[in-house]
């Protein structure tokens, strides 16, 4: 019974906040159409000296401990360590520890190159798990006791295949939900990190952003000694990924609404930056569902895939 009023009550939080974000993503496409507008009107030049000008943003350091999510068919692993950016050239392959969902069997049968991929994750010393849900990662007997620099989950899904899109949505929150609630568990600890951008491009600030700068791609972090580590989820900037609002639920996360339901810890937006899937040589991201083409398919037409950048705040 418990268990029911819990899902019963978080739910209920889930949908009274999609149905003010509708409202204001109504606002907000008006005013992307009128920014458009005026954009267009600056001709075809300055949009393109506007593309040309932005620079890569490669969020892990030589020496970070990496925890990936859900990686499919391991590409993006691979890609970390056989075609590495300038930056990660030196990224000792023990620092990387990759998971999947799935069995390692079902995985394979699941993405036919996923073998290959592991077989080179092994073969370099990368750590590969399988079997590992990202809302339990405390129950994965391989990361007790361990902590990471940086915790990626690039384009998560539940996969469950719901075709009513305000349950999907509701579906996807409550898995993001999880893995944030487990995954600040594995966060190295230490000071805030510090961002320091060359420029700024500012969105139009709202009350469930807390009116936050998004910060361009060419931004740099830096600290004083070793900084707290961070999450960084991945998702195609266009619906119906926005209507998981992702920075509202790592951000303003829904409140227990009783006893027996676990707190969900608050964290702070770091950054926000383009995804640029040609950084990682030989990646290719996979459906969940992987029988869809052997796992191939589209995140969503139009838009950028988007990466949020989320640090642990002090309770």
């Amino acid at each position: 019974m418990a268990k029911g009023k819990k899902k019963t009550s978080l739910k209920a939080a889930l949908s009274s906040a999609q149905a003010r974000l509708k409202k204001r993503r109504q606002a907000e496409d008006a005013a992307a159409q009128a920014f458009d507008q005026r954009v267009n009107r600056g001709g075809a030049k300055a949009k393109a000296k506007s593309r040309n000008s932005r620079r890569s943003t490669i969020p892990f350091n030589g020496s970070d401990n990496i925890l990936l999510i859900g990686e499919g068919n391991f590409s993006f692993a691979v890609a970390l360590l056989q075609h590495p950016p300038t930056p990660l050239e030196h990224l000792p392959p023990a620092n990387v520890t990759a998971t999947a969902y799935d069995t390692e069997a079902e995985c394979y049968a699941k993405y036919p190159d996923a073998e290959p991929c592991v077989r080179m994750l092994r073969e370099k010393g990368a750590q590969v798990l399988f079997d590992v849900d990202a809302a339990r990662l405390e129950k994965i007997s391989a990361l007790k006791g361990r902590v990471f620099d940086r915790i990626v989950w690039n384009f998560p899904h539940a996969g469950k295949g719901i075709t009513d899109q305000d349950r999907n949505i509701l579906s996807n929150q409550v898995l993001i939900l999880g893995f944030l609630r487990s995954a600040a568990k594995f966060l190295v600890p230490g000071p805030v990190p510090q961002v320091q951008p060359s420029r700024k491009r500012k969105r139009p600030s709202n009350d469930d952003d807390d009116g936050y700068t998004d910060e361009d791609n060419d931004q740099v972090v830096s600290t004083d000694g070793r900084a707290r580590g961070t999450i960084l989820i991945t998702l195609r900037n266009v619906p119906p990924y926005t209507e998981w609002d992702v920075p509202k639920l790592a951000k303003n996360p829904p409140h227990p609404r009783s006893s027996t339901d676990l707190p969900n810890p608050h964290y702070g937006l770091l950054r926000s930056f383009v995804f640029n899937r040609s950084d990682w040589k030989g990646y290719e991201h996979r459906m969940t569902k992987g029988e869809r083409a052997h796992g191939q398919g589209k995140t969503g037409e139009g838009g950028e895939d988007r990466t949020w950048e989320f640090f642990l705040k002090d309770e």
